[in-house]
């Protein structure tokens, strides 16, 4: 069986594995497949990818992160300054439609607000700046609202579901409401979870994605 020092192993050999992270610089502890990530780190996306790592192990259920961004000896940028950067960044992502974007920036925190019609698009407007210099965070408040009159087709995501090999598509159930979509069911990982969850945004005509599932490990987690 799989205990809660071994998950913690894990966790911690997946972020030393990671080219831009120290895992000196990041505490791991474990409790019944709950991970709790505290530390410092320099830069935001070091903070992204200290829970990535975490999130692709196998045995961890949730991921609690307490990791502070503290600027080194070259200082924290103006919110101004930020602003500009961040509106610059989206101006060289084709994946972005800036022009849907408002942005707020907050000791060094960005907000993300508008409406656009695709949750890649959202998504995308994270990972343009989520990498640059004087971002200690984001919260992304963009809503999705598809331009598509169709209605959802549940049997094409349920069909999408099943081409993904990574995901038991027996344990995943789709319920199709109005232009919401709902996933019920259990996967063995918060990959998996994020993964199908994903895969319901790219359906035409969905507004909304309730993701419901729950993440359900082989091994006992035991001291």
């Amino acid at each position: 069986m799989k205990n809660n020092e071994g998950l913690q192993k894990d966790v911690q050999d997946a972020i030393k594995w990671e080219p831009l992270l120290n895992a000196a610089e990041i505490g791991v502890t474990v409790k019944d497949g709950i991970v709790t990530l505290t530390g410092t780190v320099d830069s935001y996306i070091k903070k992204t990818e200290a829970e990535d790592a975490a999130k692709k192990v196998t045995g961890v259920k949730a991921v609690v992160e307490n990791i502070e961004v503290k600027f080194g000896d070259w200082g924290p940028k103006t919110d101004d300054e930020v602003a500009k950067e961040v509106l610059n960044a989206f101006k060289w992502s084709w994946q972005v439609p800036n022009d849907k974007i408002t942005i707020k920036v907050e000791k060094g925190w960005v907000t993300l607000q508008g409406e656009l019609n695709w949750h890649y698009q959202k998504d995308a407007a994270k990972s343009a700046i989520k990498s640059l210099l004087g971002v200690k965070g984001i919260i992304n408040s963009i809503t999705v609202k598809s331009d598509v009159d169709d209605e959802i087709e549940k049997h094409e995501i349920e069909a999408a579901i099943r081409r993904n090999w990574a995901i038991n598509e027996d344990n995943v159930h789709v319920k199709v409401s109005g232009n919401k979509v709902t996933l019920t069911g259990t996967v063995g990982s918060i990959y998996q979870k994020d993964e199908v969850q994903r895969i319901a945004w790219n359906a035409p005509g969905v507004w909304h994605v309730d993701n419901e599932l729950q993440v359900e490990y082989d091994f006992s987690l035991v001291d």
